[in-house]
């Protein structure tokens, strides 16, 4: 009885034993699979911290790239001019900044500066007349190296050229017959008129932000020579060409000037990246300094408009 009642206890006592260990081992599938799990894990981490890597480094390339591309582009901009000996100055006819004398050179304040800023780069200023509504596309093909002519700094002239330091006020003006002067001296009155404007130009521009009704010329002499001829009641021009060439004493004494639209700045424009901007803004600021710049504008009856570099 004694040996039979031991072994029932020793058996009572390994069933407990195993009833303990009771829960399910893990197996070598289910460690496997969570070994891959890990491992797959650890790959994706792997893997985005790659392509934030790649990202990185590519961002860094293209920065790089394009500081490069600058450079070259800058460099190149400056070697074409002094390699050529001449700086290509796009332009129209346009007094008192751009017309030409009685022996057919150029003059007028914008060309007699530029000649001067050529010499500086040891260079000579050659003027090519470009239709003004082409200029960004003139100065991009590199048919000309610079766009000087009394360019009003508008938006869209400055996203699509990197310009100078302004040199000039200006603003855009009506210009209409002398007699008829008194009936048209607010926007208002100005809705029944038609007018002439330069294609492209800051005037067309007024014009079309006033809904003014207008016929597109080729310049603003021609526009003059339209409200002259009578084919056009009135025309937009600017303020520095007005005072040269309307009123008394000038070539259209029979016109004038009454509505001022706008007020504006003058600026020289290069292509995007060139560094004959910055060598233009240290001729500036030198020639305002040293008074030549005066000197020039007070030939051509601009001193008022300069803006101190």
């Amino acid at each position: 009885m004694l040996k039979k009642a031991l072994s029932l206890g020793l058996i009572a006592t390994l069933g407990l034993g195993l009833m303990g260990c009771s829960s399910t081992p893990k197996t070598a599938t289910t460690e496997t699979a969570e070994i891959e799990d890990i491992s797959t894990a650890a790959t994706v981490e792997e893997s985005t911290a790659a392509e934030t890597e790649n990202a990185t480094v590519a961002e860094a390339d293209k920065a790089t790239t394009t500081e490069a591309d600058k450079s070259a582009a800058t460099v190149e901009d400056k070697k074409k001019v002094q390699d050529a000996g001449t700086l290509v100055v796009g332009i129209t006819d346009f007094e008192p900044m751009d017309y030409k004398d009685e022996s057919g050179n150029w003059v007028g304040f914008d060309a007699d500066m530029a000649n001067e800023f050529a010499k500086s780069l040891g260079v000579e200023a050659k003027f090519v007349e470009i239709e003004w509504d082409n200029k960004a596309l003139e100065l991009d093909s590199g048919n000309i190296d610079c766009v000087w002519n009394g360019m009003t700094l508008t938006d869209e002239v400055l996203s699509a050229m990197d310009c100078s330091n302004p040199y000039c006020n200006n603003a855009q003006i009506v210009i209409v017959p002398a007699d008829k002067a008194d009936q048209y001296k607010t926007v208002e009155s100005l809705s029944e008129l038609n007018f002439a404007v330069e294609v492209g130009s800051a005037g067309e521009a007024q014009a079309q932000e006033h809904g003014l009704k207008y016929t597109s010329v080729s310049n603003q002499a021609s526009a003059l020579m339209e409200v002259a001829a009578g084919t056009s009641d009135a025309a937009i021009i600017d303020s520095l060409m007005a005072a040269a060439m309307v009123g008394e004493g000038t070539s259209y004494d029979n016109l004038t000037y009454t509505v001022g639209l706008n007020d504006e700045e003058y600026g020289v424009g290069f292509r995007k990246g060139s560094d004959l901007k910055d060598e233009l803004n240290a001729f500036f600021k030198s020639t305002y300094a040293d008074g030549s710049m005066k000197s020039v504008a007070e030939k051509y009856g601009v001193q008022a408009s300069l803006i101190e570099q």
